[in-house]
């Protein structure tokens, strides 16, 4: 039986991937270099697989004359303005609506930490509606995303079995973290993550409007 849903945050519940990528592109181009897609991908969802560092590399491209400091904040500013006024994802609402009906938990797991998630979440208006969120400062340090334990965080502060779960996602760094949890997990990728390879889904979807809760109960039992 199905008793929690777990949702990943950024690029899942609202697209802050893709404002974090385009900024960097932008920065990038104006100084005469491409972003690198592929190591960007190995951080999307968690760092557990590559210590890539936008603003180092720049700087390094730049052979110094780039301050990688100045060119993390310049990012920082442009990124949170664009994502400041994104909106919650399509569907979000309805699987929140629907868990609550059906007397399903609800649980975020998230790579980022709590300022950023918990922030967000109350602006968007939907921190209620989530029994726990778990971030960065939950786990061990190095220990987010691919690694399993956010998830296996979320299923003991929400006190049910890996069996009893969803884990939403749409990196391929969220998606392995779940599968080494042992979590049924549903691939929503968004357009950034659409590009990257995401393997060991159980499930993609296009949008979480392409199935309901109902739906999904029944693939899952």
């Amino acid at each position: 039986m199905l008793k929690a849903l777990i949702f990943d945050f950024d690029g899942l519940v609202l697209d802050t991937e893709t404002p974090e990528y385009l900024a960097w592109q932008n920065i990038y181009q104006e100084h005469g270099f491409d972003l690198p897609h592929d190591e960007w991908g190995k951080i999307v969802g968690g760092y557990g697989i590559s210590s890539f560092d936008a603003a180092e590399h720049l700087s390094h491209l730049s052979q110094g004359r780039l301050d990688s400091a100045s060119l993390r904040s310049r990012h920082q500013l442009e990124s949170h303005s664009a994502i400041a006024g994104a909106s919650i994802l399509p569907g979000v609402m309805d699987y929140i609506h629907d868990a609550k009906r059906f007397g399903i938990k609800l649980a975020i797991a998230s790579s980022s930490p709590h300022s950023w998630v918990d922030g967000h979440t109350k602006r968007l208006g939907i921190f209620h509606h989530f029994d726990r969120i778990i971030c960065q400062e939950d786990v061990g340090v190095g220990r987010t995303k691919p690694n399993p334990d956010l998830f296996l965080t979320a299923l003991d502060q929400v006190q049910v079995q890996k069996n009893e779960a969803v884990v939403f996602e749409d990196s391929p760094n969220g998606v392995k973290a779940a599968n080494r949890a042992g979590i049924f997990v549903v691939a929503v990728p968004n357009p950034l993550t659409a590009r990257l390879k995401i393997e060991g889904a159980n499930l993609t979807l296009n949008s979480l409007l392409d199935l309901p809760l109902s739906g999904l109960m029944d693939k899952v039992k």
